[in-house]
């Protein structure tokens, strides 16, 4: 399966430390080789950086590796694909407008029978992967439940998190969706998250040494 890097920040901050471990990850310490992607949310905007090449190796990759940039919501992806060929089309992440702004998805899992979530609405699949099918109809029922922008969005997130229940019933289903100002994170077997504040001490990282 694919492995999710993320960050939420309350100031902007850049997450190169992290992301060189998650690009030796991307086919050199780990087997995730058939892609890999990042996205930073920047104000309104996002800027979207991709290869279907392995992360460890890709010149896109040392590219950011090498570029703070500063953002207060990150999604990052390498990918192992099993639904979906090797294809720039099918990286991730994902990246929609919804309500006047940019949602960003990645996916961790493998989804069995995921036709049944290809229906008309908005939002279509550019891809074959069950995530971006998934992503899509996470993002068409949100519309249908809600056309305009909710003003309650926890109610929103407590919706959101009853259609993953659904999703998961397809298969393993862990992803990270953001708009830039909220990170949401659904899990359906393990979560990993940290907590940092400043001052910070020492981090080592392991698939660097």
């Amino acid at each position: 399966m694919c492995e999710l890097l993320g960050m939420s920040a309350n100031v902007p901050t850049d997450i190169c430390f992290s992301f060189t471990g998650l690009m030796q990850r991307g086919g050199r310490t780990g087997p995730h080789r058939d892609g890999w992607g990042i996205t930073f949310y920047e104000d309104k905007g996002c800027r979207t950086f991709k290869d279907s090449a392995p992360c460890y190796d890709s010149p896109i990759a040392k590219l950011v590796q090498a570029y703070p940039i500063k953002s207060r919501a990150v999604i990052g992806h390498i990918r192992q694909a099993n639904r979906g060929h090797v294809a720039l089309e099918n990286t991730h992440p994902f990246t929609c407008e919804q309500w006047g702004s940019f949602w960003t998805f990645a996916h961790n899992g493998q989804l069995s029978d995921y036709q049944a979530l290809q229906q008309p609405g908005k939002h279509l699949p550019v891809g074959d992967t069950d995530s971006e099918t998934a992503f899509c109809w996470l993002l068409n029922e949100l519309g249908r439940k809600y056309p305009n922008k909710p003003a309650d969005m926890q109610a929103m997130f407590r919706y959101l998190g009853e259609l993953c229940v659904q999703l998961q019933r397809f298969g393993i289903f862990n992803i990270l969706l953001s708009d830039g100002d909220y990170l949401f994170c659904f899990c359906s077997n393990t979560l990993h998250w940290i907590t940092r504040r400043a001052p910070f001490g020492h981090a080592k990282l392991i698939d660097e040494d």
